[in-house]
């Protein structure tokens, strides 16, 4: 099928607002092949568009330093995307996307206090890759400024460096030739200041206003503080309905939709009162990298009962190794919360119960370590050899939240009833 674009996906999305059929479509972050294969098989059985939502930390140029999800750069991630729905015969419409594209959003950039035009020029690099693999949305994030750490960005500084991206992006996609592309604005990130409804629609108005001077695209999202916050593996923030739905009435004044980050972990009230509040999509990434570290411990846990009973002769050491990697990679920095985030490798090695929360926050990033791989193909092989489809069976465990979020947001068949809509 002819795939739409997502400016039209989103403008089907408020029509369908208007008579009571709201959809939020689901960012999801593409934390493996497995995660996916997950999302595409949903998407395509369950007749829903679905988002792959790409940081620049995950995925980017190989010369800006790669990704840490299979080492992608932006045309390898496209790829395998494309390898993965050609075996599956996906039929429905999927879309790559740029999250958090920008100045210092790598973390050795911010780290190492690059001044600004290093970093604009950097952040350019890489959405022209974006942009020459195809990417249907980039993100416009300018917020994470290592010279304001811990203050609010100035409101025209967030202004003025988006317009500069979205222009440069758009002279760059029309250089080429290329299919219009969609761009998302805003952040969650506090220091981006969006943080109160005026701010917001402040932000909106003098963003139309010098968008339309240069004649540039309006966004497709706009990013609203919703009061959603991940913090280790759990939801540590709460779902503010009366906030979201304010800023969902302010985004579609201007044909725009509103996006909320940080949707992981969410419990059921709160996913349901997504529809109501006509949120027009979320963002979740790391809960996904989670279910799969969770998938294979529980795969290793069935391959030491294999062992006992002499059914395996030479057990995979799987945790033993993703443990010694999540802890070392120190990313689960920015989860923890606290005097924790300070800890070090040895002092988190000595305490048992941190090192298996390190492990489920933090085992998604050692995927790509070839020690890993080579412990996962083990236990694949083991349990092979006892009938079990080791592989399925970890799909299969990250479609259970991805269903769970599928079915609360009202995305069965949201692809029919968007084309629907468009046509009357």
């Amino acid at each position: 099928m002819n795939k739409l674009s997502l400016s039209k996906v989103v403008k089907g999305i408020l029509e369908l607002q208007d008579i009571g059929e709201s959809t939020t479509i689901l960012g999801i972050g593409p934390m493996s092949k497995n995660a996916i294969q997950a999302a595409l098989e949903l998407s395509k059985n369950d007749d829903y568009p679905v988002m792959f939502i790409a940081s620049r930390n995950q995925v980017d140029l190989d010369e800006l330093g790669g990704g840490y999800v299979n080492g992608w750069n932006q045309f390898t991630f496209k790829k395998a995307v494309e390898e993965v729905a050609r075996s599956i015969n996906y039929n429905n419409y999927y879309y790559m996307c740029r999250d958090h594209g920008g100045p210092w959003q790598r973390d050795e950039e911010r780290n190492s206090h690059l001044e600004e035009k290093k970093a604009m020029d950097i952040a350019k690099k890489s959405y022209i890759a974006d942009i020459e693999a195809g990417f249907d949305l980039l993100m416009i994030d300018p917020t994470k400024d290592p010279f304001e750490m811990g203050k609010v960005i100035p409101l025209d500084v967030v202004i003025e460096r988006t317009l500069e991206l979205i222009e440069f992006c758009e002279n760059e996609r029309i250089e080429r030739d290329l299919p219009e592309i969609g761009y998302e604005v805003g952040t969650e990130e506090t220091n981006g200041g969006l943080t109160t409804t005026d701010t917001y629609e402040k932000f909106i108005i003098e963003l139309q206003s010098k968008l339309t001077e240069r004649k540039l695209p309006m966004p497709v999202f706009i990013v609203g503080q919703t009061g959603t916050l991940v913090k280790k593996t759990i939801q540590a923030g709460t779902f503010n309905f009366e906030n979201a739905l304010e800023l969902s009435r302010m985004a579609k004044q201007y044909g725009v939709g509103l996006k909320e980050h940080n949707g992981d972990y969410l419990d059921d009230v709160s996913l349901l009162e997504h529809k109501p509040a006509n949120i027009a999509a979320t963002n979740v990434a790391p809960q996904y990298g989670t279910e799969e570290t969770r998938a294979y411990l529980k795969l290793y846990e069935l391959e030491k009962n294999l062992v006992k009973h002499n059914l395996v002769k030479d057990p995979s050491k799987l945790k033993e190794v993703l443990l010694l990697h999540s802890i070392k990679s120190e990313r689960w920095r920015k989860w923890m919360v606290g005097d924790q985030k300070e800890l070090t490798v040895k002092e988190i090695q000595a305490d048992n119960d941190l090192s298996l929360q390190i492990l489920d926050i933090a085992g998604h990033y050692t995927f790509n370590n070839n020690e890993v791989k080579l412990e996962i193909e083990k236990l694949y092989t083991n349990l092979t050899l006892n009938n079990i489809n080791g592989k399925r069976f970890v799909i299969d465990h990250i479609k259970r939240p991805i269903r769970d979020y599928a079915e609360s947001f009202n995305l069965k068949g949201a692809t029919s009833r968007i084309n629907n809509i468009l046509t009357k």
